[in-house]
């Protein structure tokens, strides 16, 4: 693949050039949009920039970002890798240990840190960290010896006025061969570990998606892209990097609760999501369609089974297209309104997207696909191309990069975004890396005909049973969460004789569907309990298990009487089930599962 060798701050700055706009970036704060222009955007990555450099923070130094999305966050990354420096984000959900091992591992010479909030998480474990040298309040300062976001830019602008010239001998030295960022992995299995990619990883990754993107990136100059995903996570993080590069203004928004609020208000051309959130739209429809009445009942519920049953393989022809457009007519475009009417495509990630709920959203006339990568690979290996999907597939390997399946049906891949390796972890790098530039993903699937790539279950997921026969349980737990009455799922079997399944309820939907049943729940009691919600459950399984073979259906389950939480040690920042430490914690509803 040929593309421009640069950095990720040339990438950016390119992008000022392309944006017609006039904003840059928008964050939502106590519920009110500002936005910045690109010409203070590009003023306040330079004073950060000297501010940090005055702060002492040197070419190769390493600085934790620790924020939610935001403007800020964008103007420090920037500012950091102005300098030659390392940024190490960190989730705005991780536990203070985890913020103090990161810190320490990195060698973190400074801490940059959004609220007081956040801030508390790492306060009882300050003094672990010995390489601090500054710490910044990027919205609030909650110690006398914090700088603020303020004091930061005046400090740079300060520095320079007196080296003028400073900054931009820096930029200079910057190569694309230097590391750019450590992103420490969730760990699922054990300690995270630091990701150390260079700007080319990324810049690679940018260029390869590009020509996959699902629209015109130069005839729609002038809309706007809505971001909610964490860019602590590689894969918005990359996003990001491309469609500033591409002159589009991002609004970050200010909790995910309010997502679908702020589409209404951004109206956005495009933006990046997750299963969970689309399978509540899609239930959220189903089910008002369920309680209308009269002829716009029937419509409502005729139009939605039609966009359960498109084939994004073969869209509609002949009379089904002029059916479709009818369809159309009268509920898609309703439907859409919720997106804010000006939703082009959706990209979903993070997790598998069920076909069903693919082909849904692609039905009601919103171009929606999923990519896979890793944050090893900078992180998109492979990634739908518009106009030829197959449902469950995540697409084809992106030009440049190689991906071939090993005897054991494990996804290599190979390109210029793979990682340099693990920080101070040689062992657990040749682990992963091979001697030629090989990375074992530890995801399991395997390549069509056509070169379309499938995603099984992660290597050491899969369950052997007592049977012999082995399971691959997020195909299943994938099903399952797409269902009504089911908010969470972790399917498990290991040496028994069959898939059981631990569930948290989706608490609002059983409580709705009891009281349009007349069905009378005891408060008294936990909902997790109740026979009422058992049985809204088992519906689902029953719905469920006949689409996969025998030894992999759910023959039991355990509700749970809470969720999966980060705090709880349960999912990681990125909300991936830690499998290992959930059945250690519910060892006991685990046996429950398999005693009846």
């Amino acid at each position: 693949m040929n593309y421009p060798r640069q950095t990720l701050v040339q990438l950016v700055e390119a992008g000022f050039y392309q944006n017609t706009t006039g904003v840059c970036l928008a964050t939502k704060r106590n519920g009110t949009w500002h936005e910045t222009s690109v010409a203070d955007f590009g003023k306040q990555v330079r004073d950060f920039a000297m501010g940090l450099y005055a702060l002492g923070v040197r070419p190769a130094d390493r600085v934790a970002l620790h924020a939610e999305n935001s403007t800020e966050w964008l103007i420090a990354d920037q500012a950091i890798l102005s300098l030659g420096a390392v940024t190490v984000p960190i989730y705005p959900t991780q536990p203070g240990e985890q913020i103090a091992y990161i810190l320490n591992n990195a060698e973190a010479v400074a801490y940059l840190v959004s609220t007081k909030k956040l801030y508390a998480a790492f306060k009882p474990h300050a003094s672990e960290v010995s390489s601090l040298k500054a710490t910044v309040g990027l919205v609030e300062t909650a110690t006398r010896d914090m700088a603020s976001f303020a004091e930061v830019l005046e400090k740079g602008h300060l520095q320079g006025q007196a080296t003028p010239e400073l900054l931009d001998e820096l930029k200079a030295q910057v190569q694309p061969d230097d590391l750019a960022t450590f992103i420490y992995t969730s760990g699922t299995t054990g300690t995270p570990k630091g990701v150390m990619l260079t700007h080319d990883n990324l810049v690679s990754n940018v260029f390869g998606v590009i020509p996959r993107f699902p629209f015109d990136l130069d005839a729609n100059r002038g809309h706007k892209l809505l971001s909610y995903l964490p860019l602590s996570h590689v894969f918005e993080r990359m996003v990001t990097y491309l469609v500033m590069h591409a002159g589009y203004p991002i609004y970050f928004v200010e909790a995910f609760q309010e997502v679908m609020d702020d589409v209404q208000t951004v109206r956005p051309l495009h933006f990046t999501t997750v299963p969970r959130l689309l399978e509540k739209v899609y239930l959220g429809i189903k089910h008002k369609a369920e309680g209308m009445g009269g002829v716009q009942g029937t419509l409502m519920r005729w139009a939605i089974e039609r966009a359960e049953n498109y084939d994004v393989e073969n869209p509609p022809r002949g009379l089904d297209a002029l059916s479709h457009a009818l369809a159309d007519r009268l509920v898609y475009r309703k439907l859409r309104a919720l997106f804010g009417g000006n939703l082009d495509a959706l990209t979903s990630g993070g997790a598998a997207l069920s076909a069903d709920i693919m082909n849904f959203i692609n039905g009601i006339g919103i171009f929606c696909a999923q990519g896979y990568g890793m944050t090893e690979s900078s992180p998109v290996i492979a990634m739908y191309e518009r106009g030829k999907l197959k449902a469950g597939s995540v697409g084809r390997a992106l030009e440049g990069v190689a991906v071939q399946i090993a005897e054991d049906g494990e996804i290599w891949a190979r390109g210029p975004n793979v990682m340099r390796g693990y920080y101070q972890m040689p062992e657990a790098t040749a682990e992963v890396l091979t001697e030629d530039g090989w990375l074992k993903t530890g995801d399991i699937g395997h390549l069509d005909a056509d070169g379309y790539l499938f995603i099984t279950d992660r290597k050491k997921a899969l369950m052997k049973l007592s049977t012999g026969k082995y399971v691959a349980p997020q195909p299943l737990e994938v099903a399952l969460s797409a269902r009504p009455f089911i908010e969470q799922v972790m399917v498990v079997g290991q040496a028994q004789k069959f898939c059981g399944a631990l569930i948290v309820l989706d608490e609002a939907a059983v409580r709705q569907q009891a009281q349009e049943e007349g069905i009378a729940l005891d408060d008294n009691r936990p909902l997790c309990e109740q026979e009422a919600a058992r049985r809204y459950v088992q519906g689902q399984l029953d719905a469920v298990n006949p689409h996969f073979p025998k030894w992999e259906q759910v023959k039991n389950f355990t509700l749970l009487p809470e969720a999966f939480t980060i705090e709880g040690g349960e999912l990681t920042p990125k909300l991936s089930l830690k499998r290992r430490a959930i059945l250690e914690k519910h060892g006991d509803a685990v046996a429950k599962i398999y005693r009846r």
